[in-house]
Order: C-alpha cells, then structure tokens, then sequence
C-alpha cells in the first residue's frame, strides 16, 4: 500500500523533481492551490486537498488544511489509534513537506498591512508542527535543501528515528523563527519597537572548536 505524502510550498524550487522521486518510492501526493497545479502541469500525479478534506478551500484560501482527515492522518499514533483512524476514515499521512508564506519578503517589499496580514501562514506551520510532534510515525521536511537526503534515505533505508528527529527539530526552529519574525514586526509597527517580548534569532555560520571565541 502507497504511503502518502502532503506538499505544500510557497517556495516551490525542486519541487516537482522531489514529488517525481517520492512517487518513484511509492508514495501518493496530496497538494494544494499554487504547488498542485504547477505538479499537474509537469505530469506528477497528485490529489487535490479537497478530495481528501471533503470540505472546498474556502475564505479566499485562509482555510484548506485545517481539517481532521489532515491533522488525523499526520497526528495520530500508528502504533495506538490504528482502530480509531480506520473507524473515523482517517488515512495515515506519513510525510509532510511544507514551508511557509513569504512573510519576511512580504515586509521587505511592502508596508501595506492588509497583504502583510494574507501573507502570515496559519495552516502550513499547524502542519509543520503536527508532522514534527508526531516524528515517531512522520517524515518532515521544511527546507528544500533537504530534499535529496530525504530521497536518498527513503531509497536507501535510512529513514531511522534518528533521522526524523533531526527534522523535528529543524522544523521546530522553522515555526519559532517565522512566529518570532511575525511578533518582532507587530510590535515594530505598533508598540515601538518593544511588547512584553523581543525575539533574537540567528543561524549557525559554522561550528567552532571547544574553548574557541573567534
């Protein structure tokens, strides 16, 4: 049986080439909006969200992936609630892969705040964050970057819980810096600068030698 595999990406470089691959390691996609219609248009075979939500995108888009039968498939346990999925026709979804609307591009290039508020993901990090909570059963993927060694661990029968792991916790990092970005901004624009909070986030360079303060 084909396991099944959600891809929703607002930067879509090397996706068509990664659902290609996955289809090739047997697994089915479900896709959204913008992603399933460029896999359509470059003969992947996909399912539309719809199909599996039993519920149309709705609200000018705000609302297509928040729905048991996808928070069901990622979530639940394979080990415990097999029973309980297949009595509410809840099917598994054994890998994610999404990554996020462009909100840091969106305040670079405009200070209109209506597109600024379009431009916050909602159901991509709920997504993200089911997959990563659930990373015992689920694979996911947040950076294109990784979409070669995923490959090569599906082909090659690396895909250990160690593995999964280390994509959890990248996705983890994923969600905290887009909301801390989001958060950062919001009190920028309204509070001066300064709520009850103010996010610092950065990205590793390079790993120094113990002791060493370059």
């Amino acid at each position: 049986m084909a396991k099944r595999a959600l891809v929703s990406v607002s930067d879509k470089a090397g996706v068509v080439e990664f659902c290609k691959s996955l289809v090739k390691n047997d697994y089915e996609i479900i896709s959204t909006g913008g992603t399933y219609k460029l896999l359509k248009e470059n003969g992947v075979g996909a399912i539309e969200i719809d199909e599996v939500t039993k519920f149309p995108e709705c609200f000018e888009g705000r609302v297509k992936t928040l729905n048991p039968y996808i928070h069901g498939g990622i979530l639940h346990k394979r080990d415990k609630h097999k029973e309980e999925a297949e009595k509410l026709g809840v099917e598994g979804i054994d890998l994610v892969c999404v990554n996020l609307y462009p909100f840091k591009e969106t305040i670079e290039r405009t200070d209109d705040f209506d597109e600024i508020i379009e431009n916050i993901d909602i159901g991509g990090p709920t997504m993200v964050r089911s997959a990563a909570k659930n990373f015992n059963d689920v694979i996911i993927v947040t950076d294109s970057n990784d979409y070669d060694k995923v490959i090569d661990a599906l082909k090659n029968n690396k895909n250990t819980l160690e593995f999964r792991r280390d994509l959890m916790i990248k996705a983890f990092e994923h969600t905290a810096n887009y909301d801390s970005m989001i958060a950062n901004y919001m009190n920028g624009r309204f509070n001066n600068g300064f709520g009850d909070y103010q996010f610092i986030t950065g990205k590793k360079s390079f790993q120094t030698r113990y002791g060493e303060n370059p």
